[in-house]
């Protein structure tokens, strides 16, 4: 579609518009609000069926190919088999709650979708299918999760068993090394205490910025008919964007206040590998440069960092060297 020329034509365009979107996204809804109960009640029996269903199979076959397997040594089988329990335990409750809010998200969002996608291109008798187009749909998709979730807990899982099972130990042996433990969960601790508080700082800093940039992309592209606003049907909801884009910024931060306790916790993964705690220190700093370089890349402001990126890795040093 080509974008209307002056302002006008485009503002009568978006005025008759409006009614049009209005009308698709109550239709939308409502049918999401009816198919959302029951989408989400079958998708939560079927998985928790299978997930229950199986659960003792899983259990014991689990422990047995860890048992088994040629490929882990015995302090990491023992490790293994004590977390197994845990394991399970979190396994049955995610996959529960996960089908549930997964079924209530696809019950309502499919709906909506498909109506909006009847009155394309291409469509004969639109309002039929702005009725009839994400109902039954909607139901043979949630069959079809089901079933392919199922296959994942039988095939896909018990072909992975047989795998662990049956490789052979000369080509990839794992084994804990108890000596790199102590120094890794120290580097691990440090990674977080330094990390969260400086990744956190740099969010924050970094906010204003990703909020002014946003809003003058989105005017710039409301003003030219450009990027989101091109198509009549999406100016609603990039209109919608730039109203709530600070709350995207405060996700944006938030996200980055989350990653940094993991990206600050790998140094103990770093120690470990690398068999060095000097290397999981020298992460600890070279991690906030990473950080630092990757935000000014998302948000376009110069390249590099203020913070020391310390070489962490044995291979890349006599690299460098």
């Amino acid at each position: 579609m080509e974008p209307p020329t002056g302002i006008l034509s485009s503002l009568w365009r978006f005025i008759l518009f409006i009614p049009y979107f209005t009308g698709l996204l109550l239709l939308g809804v409502l049918k999401g609000i009816v198919f959302c109960p029951p989408i989400c009640l079958i998708m939560a029996i079927g998985n928790s069926a299978i997930i229950l269903g199986l659960l003792p199979v899983h259990g014991i076959w689990t422990l047995y190919s860890i048992s088994s397997a040629k490929q882990l040594g015995p302090i990491l089988k023992l490790f293994l088999c004590l977390c197994l329990p845990l394991g399970i335990i979190l396994w049955v409750v995610v996959s529960i709650v996960g089908s549930l809010l997964g079924g209530a998200v696809y019950g309502f969002l499919s709906p909506i979708f498909a109506t909006f996608d009847a009155v394309g291109e291409g469509k004969s008798n639109p309002l039929f299918h702005c009725f009839y187009d994400g109902t039954w749909s909607t139901v043979k998709g949630c069959f079809t999760v089901v079933c392919d979730f199922r296959d994942v807990c039988f095939h896909s899982y018990f072909s992975f068993m047989d795998d662990l099972r049956t490789s052979g130990a000369d080509r990839h042996y794992y084994e804990i090394r108890l000596l790199q433990i102590p120094g890794a969960v120290i580097a691990a601790v440090l990674g977080v205490i330094v990390d969260f508080p400086m990744i956190s700082l740099i969010a924050l800093f970094k906010s204003p910025y990703m909020l002014f940039k946003g809003w003058r992309r989105l005017f710039h592209d409301l003003i030219g008919r450009e990027g989101p606003f091109l198509e009549t049907m999406c100016v609603p909801i990039a209109g919608l964007v730039i109203l709530l884009w600070p709350l995207g910024v405060v996700g944006a931060v938030l996200g980055s206040l989350l990653s940094s306790v993991f990206l600050g916790a790998y140094a103990g993964v770093v120690s470990y590998q690398e068999s060095s705690f000097f290397f999981g220190l020298c992460y600890v700093v070279a991690s906030l440069s990473i950080y630092d370089e990757y935000s000014n890349d998302v948000l376009g402001m110069p390249e590099g960092s203020c913070f020391p990126r310390f070489v962490f890795s044995a291979f890349a040093k006599h690299t460098v060297t």
